[in-house]
């Protein structure tokens, strides 16, 4: 009989205690901000088209906020996974996130605060005993201002028993028409048509009401290259870009097969490409079907922290440059498969001034595949202008 024990208990040795922080090694440059929308499949002006920027509220480019992960060494996934649990894996399973109201510009240095929080064990479907681990991420600039707070959640399991309990199905991508693939690109400019109509005006808060319905935004097929497209505008995935952490997977319990050097800034100095989770260690299950199935996914699969950059984005795209998202939590259902579609919807649910006196609406988002798979729901706060 197999064994379905899993063991968190050395879990309990780092809860509410720093972790090395993660730090970029140079000021961040406005071809960030442009890598990371055009990978995110976020076409809005304000953060890559010069032109339009220069006549918007800030007078120049903006990250999106979505762009506050990209500057942690690890998906914010790190202080989320933190102490041993043998022969484990790790996926995300969500991010909550709270803005506090200072943007990123090009020039900025952030630098990121990393403290484990906490961990329950459940029973799943997915493969039995599982770990949901949540860590904080606090992100602030080189004049010590607060910009965001990320609390990650990571699903940490045996993969052995995710393959035991018959993960493995829909392993070949589905076959899309040329014609419904003209369509979906059609579909697509719905959401962007709406960005392109709001410009530098103000989305104003007396205007919204409980009932109204986000245009939809849809993104993909999805594919080994555009996740790797999005794997590569995450800035630690460049060799020497960041201050590496002390980082040993096998001493964190990861599989020896996926373990590898993920990360490690010595091996960076010897071989960079040992380092490189697009090619070895446990980010590459992402991106070789093999090592996908090894995991226990069906097929080459996207990063949990991308769905909750899609979820920012989508938020703050509606909310306009003159709005902005002051806190989202997000669940995670189920990846991005290659060869799926996803198809985001958002109504408002409530308004409010809130005890901070800000103006804000709630909206409930939900994000599905083609065939109607949830992929990720969340709940949010969109702070709006006022007409006063």
């Amino acid at each position: 009989m197999t064994d379905r024990t899993l063991d968190c208990s050395d879990l309990d040795n780092y809860l509410g205690k720093p972790i090395q922080p993660a730090r970029m090694k140079e000021p961040l440059h406005n071809n960030d901000f442009r890598r990371w929308a055009q990978a995110m499949h976020y076409p809005n002006l304000l953060h890559y088209d010069h032109d339009f920027a220069a006549e918007g509220r800030y007078g120049r480019l903006v990250a999106p906020q979505s762009f506050a992960v990209a500057t942690d060494d690890g998906h914010g996934a790190g202080p989320a996974c933190v102490g041993r649990i043998a022969n484990s894996h790790l996926i995300f399973g969500g991010d909550e996130w709270w803005f506090y109201g200072p943007r990123i510009f090009g020039g900025d240095m952030i630098h990121n605060e990393k403290i484990p929080f906490d961990y329950v064990v459940k029973e799943t479907k997915f493969a039995g005993p599982t770990c949901f681990q949540r860590g904080d991420n606090n992100y602030h600039n080189q004049d010590g201002d607060l910009i965001a707070k990320q609390r990650s959640t990571t699903i940490r399991y045996r993969n052995d028993l995710a393959l035991e309990m018959g993960s493995l199905e829909a392993t070949e991508d589905p076959e899309w028409s040329d014609e419904a693939l003209s369509e979906l690109e059609q579909r697509k400019l719905e959401f962007i048509e709406m960005m392109h109509a709001l410009g530098h005006g103000k989305r104003y808060w007396e205007d919204s009401k409980v009932g109204d319905v986000l245009p939809l935004r849809i993104f993909g097929p999805h594919s080994i290259a555009s996740l790797t497209t999005e794997w590569r505008a995450y800035l630690f995935t460049m060799w020497g870009g960041t201050h590496r952490p002390t980082l040993d997977l096998e001493a964190l319990g990861f599989d020896p097969k996926m373990a590898g050097h993920e990360n490690d800034g010595v091996m960076e100095r010897i071989n960079p490409e040992f380092t490189d989770g697009a090619y070895f260690g446990p980010s590459r299950g992402h991106l070789f079907p093999r090592w996908a199935r090894y995991v226990g996914m069906p097929r080459a699969y996207g990063y949990g922290a991308s769905m909750g950059a899609w979820v920012l984005d989508y938020l703050a795209g509606w909310a306009g440059e003159w709005g902005q998202v002051v806190h989202v939590n997000s669940a995670y259902r189920a990846p991005a498969f290659t060869g799926d579609a996803t198809f985001m919807t958002a109504q408002v649910v409530d308004k409010r001034v809130d005890e901070q006196g800000r103006s804000v609406v709630q909206v409930d988002c939900k994000m599905k595949t083609q065939l109607g798979v949830t992929m990720a729901t969340a709940k949010a706060e969109i702070e709006l202008p006022t007409k006063s």
